[in-house]
């Protein structure tokens, strides 16, 4: 609606461009002289002279370029050009009273055509400046539409990706933290309860609380840690898990569940029953930058599904390119058994 709207303005404000064009000699010279006979008079031959360039223009514009020259269309496009110029310079040609009549009687056919000739190319090439300024144009503005439309093609797959991930949460995390809290009934009713009040808020978070572009990171720390304590309930005394929030004096605005799928990945990757296994997750500010930091054990799993790969950190990469382009970081290692995974957002407490 906006861009429709912005077209609009801009081709009435050409229009009026024009329009202003073809009377400000005569404006100028009522102006000055004071006299109102002399704007009639300067008026006409200024818009008999502007009167072809603008028809040039605006038929090339609104018509010849977008209709014939963007769509492959060139032969056409050439052909309703020469035309064109043809018909709006053919009235020039022989204008009546330019060559007085005594002269025209003593020269020939040739002498008037090599008399005219010069005028006709000086007026075409005039023409043709303004068709490859109607065509600069009209390309400037094609180049903002293309990219207008790649970054709403990138909104809505940010959208849909983020929606993904809403639901990506659900089924599996959903089934297993229900299973957890099941058998902790019988075993521990008061950590069953808790438990039950932390998917409650979880759940509530990612499917309500993200629907904005950005959520205040008081609201992401704290779903990030009920997250991680319900991910806890299927660790043994094997695992550690450790978790540091230090957060900023002043409450700031990120993108949600961007740090989910790090964490994903450390549980999925990183624990083992069988194993002491560990799980490290922080966040804390350095100066103006917002530092997440993700290290745990490495099982790699069976198959192609290895640590660091896969739909959700593919996901996390469009989205920190989308959301923060060129003011994040994202870095990751294995060494000695250990997996990192660092990511700055840049300048966001400032």
């Amino acid at each position: 609606m906006a861009h429709n709207r912005n077209h609009l303005i801009l081709n009435v404000a050409q229009v009026l461009i024009w329009a202003c064009a073809m009377l400000l000699p005569a404006a100028m010279t009522w102006l000055i002289s004071g006299d109102s006979h002399r704007f009639g008079f300067t008026f006409w031959p200024s818009f008999y002279m502007m009167l072809p360039i603008c028809l040039v223009y605006l038929v090339n514009y609104f018509l010849l370029v977008p209709k014939l020259l963007f769509r492959k269309r060139i032969v056409w496009f050439i052909i309703l050009n020469v035309i064109l110029l043809a018909l709006l310079n053919a009235p020039s040609f022989f204008p009546r009273g330019e060559i007085p009549e005594p002269l025209r009687e003593h020269l020939q056919r040739r002498d008037i055509l090599a008399f005219r000739i010069p005028t006709l190319i000086s007026a075409a090439f005039f023409q043709l400046v303004f068709i490859f300024l109607a065509i600069g144009v009209r390309a400037i503005l094609r180049s903002n539409d293309v990219q207008m439309q790649l970054q709403e093609e990138r909104r809505k797959t940010a959208e849909a990706e983020l929606t993904w991930l809403k639901h990506q949460l659900n089924p599996h995390f959903l089934f297993n933290t229900l299973n957890n809290i099941s058998s902790l009934t019988q075993i521990d009713p008061d950590k069953a309860q808790e438990s039950i009040g932390q998917l409650s808020d979880t759940l509530r978070y990612a499917l309500y609380d993200t629907d904005a572009d950005k959520v205040p990171l008081s609201g992401e720390v704290s779903f990030l840690d009920n997250y991680i304590r319900l991910m806890q309930l299927r660790c043994n005394e094997l695992t550690e898990v450790k978790t540091s929030w230090e957060l900023p004096a002043v409450d700031v605005k990120i993108a949600p569940l961007l740090f989910i799928s790090p964490i994903e990945n450390a549980f999925k990757h990183g624990i083992n029953a069988r194993m002491p296994s560990f799980v490290h997750i922080g966040l804390h500010p350095e100066g103006q930058d917002l530092v997440f930091d993700c290290e745990n054990s490495v099982f790699e799993k069976s198959g192609e599904d290895h640590i660091g790969s896969g739909i959700g950190v593919e996901n996390l990469h469009r989205r920190l390119e989308l959301i923060y382009p060129k003011a994040y970081s994202y870095e990751q290692s294995e060494k000695d058994g250990v997996y990192s995974v660092r990511i700055v957002l840049k300048k966001i407490l400032g």
